[in-house]
């Protein structure tokens, strides 16, 4: 009986305890909830940024002269991505008498010349690159190359055509008077430079680079000797015209006009289709004796 007793009064007084428990425990869980939703409300914690190095490569480009094997300079710090062209212009600063465009580099020795759009990494076997310079001498643009060319014929037939004493002799020149096809073939003669000089100009585009002074010298002695050899003949004043006549002028003619704009071939090579049959409007078929003999 006292057992049972017993039994009931813990059974008591765990259910008061149980209600007191219940009872403080939504204090704390307000509490709690405040709590977890101020956390929430603050976001997922940051964690910090991982500075991240970038590793940039750099070259160490070593320039020898290509006939004596000895080095010139050295240009440092040249980035993976730099060209041939920016390693010239470092190497200009380091040797000021050396302009880029004078400047030939090469992977090897007598191996082809670098072109200044290949990059570094794309020539580079490790850091430390070897690449051979040789003077390519002075050089000329393209642009100046073409319009010298062709300036230079244009001037030397009109020279021609008004016959200076120089030339020819005043007294002969006075007395015999010009053929219509000399004045024909002189208007095809410039318009057919001026036109190669147009294009120059506004067409084509030519390219920025840059050539050896010899090949403007080159160019300029078959430009020049050509157009003053068949001017002096042309122009002189025993010229005779054509046997076959206005027939051949005027076949000529035709064709010279019709097939100049057609030619539209690289402007360093002359459109020999129209300028063929400029031989044909001027040439005779027959040799002048008083000329010959002269």
């Amino acid at each position: 009986m006292l057992n049972r007793q017993k039994s009931l009064g813990s059974e008591r007084k765990r259910e008061l305890f149980s209600q007191g428990a219940t009872r403080s425990i939504p204090k704390n869980d307000r509490n709690f909830h405040s709590f977890s939703q101020l956390v929430l409300s603050a976001g997922p914690l940051k964690s910090t940024a991982a500075v991240k190095h970038s590793k940039t490569t750099y070259f160490e480009i070593e320039i020898l002269d290509a006939q004596t094997r000895k080095q010139i300079c050295i240009v440092d710090k040249v980035m993976q991505t730099s060209t041939i062209h920016d390693v010239k212009q470092k190497f200009h600063k380091a040797c000021p008498k050396w302009y880029p465009s004078r400047v030939g580099l090469q992977l090897e020795h007598g191996g082809p010349f670098l072109k200044d759009y290949r990059t570094i990494q794309s020539v580079a076997a490790s850091s430390i690159v070897t690449l051979y310079f040789t003077d390519l001498g002075q050089q000329v643009r393209w642009t100046a190359v073409f319009l010298v060319e062709y300036t230079g014929p244009l001037l030397i037939y009109l020279l021609f055509y008004l016959r200076i004493p120089y030339i020819y002799d005043i007294k002969e020149s006075s007395r015999r008077s010009r053929h219509p096809v000399v004045h024909l073939a002189c208007f095809c003669h410039c318009i057919h430079y001026i036109r190669y000089l147009l294009e120059t100009l506004f067409v084509h585009k030519v390219s920025a680079g840059h050539t050896p002074l010899k090949n403007l010298i080159k160019g300029c002695a078959f430009y020049w000797g050509f157009t003053s050899w068949i001017a002096y003949y042309i122009n002189h004043p025993r010229y005779t015209p054509p046997s076959f006549g206005n027939r051949q002028i005027t076949v000529s003619a035709i064709n010279f006009m019709v097939l100049m704009p057609v030619f539209q071939v690289p402007i360093i090579t002359p459109s020999h289709g129209c300028f063929s049959w400029f031989h044909v409007l001027t040439i005779p078929m027959r040799l002048d004796h008083g000329l010959v003999s002269q």
